[in-house]
């Protein structure tokens, strides 16, 4: 049981990392973080950023490998509804008038870096 829990603990701390990789790599790029880890209801969406007057929700998916297949293709068509769901609630309640894009910046794990990839448009290919 204690196994589970650290295993647990070590995803966490993964993921919490991968996000901050991805928010330092599209600070670089020219992004704005507007938000990080914004929730409505049931939903989640782990950035949320602006550049070139768009409004960019941003889901960061990190793997410690490739082992099990590419970090993007675990983003289930659920957690697409939800996201859409969630950033309609923001542009309401923000009362935003930019057009929308959907991301995914994936991060695998290396054994001294990370490998970034940053999917624009990601929900088209879905």
């Amino acid at each position: 049981m204690v196994l589970y829990f650290s295993n647990m603990s070590e995803h966490f701390e993964l993921g919490k990392k991968g996000e901050q990789i991805a928010v330092d790599y599209l600070i670089k790029k020219g992004y704005k973080i507007l938000e990080r880890n914004w929730r409505f209801q049931k939903a989640e969406i782990d950035i949320i950023a602006t550049k070139q007057k768009k409004i960019i929700s941003i889901e960061v998916k990190t793997r410690s490998s490739k082992y099990f297949g590419n970090p993007q293709d675990f983003v289930s068509s659920k957690k697409i509804k939800l996201m859409v769901f969630a950033m309609n609630e923001y542009v309401l309640m923000k009362n935003l008038e930019e057009e929308v894009r959907f991301d995914i910046v994936a991060v695998i794990k290396n054994r001294t870096s990370y490998d970034i990839k940053h999917f624009k448009d990601a929900f088209l290919y879905f």
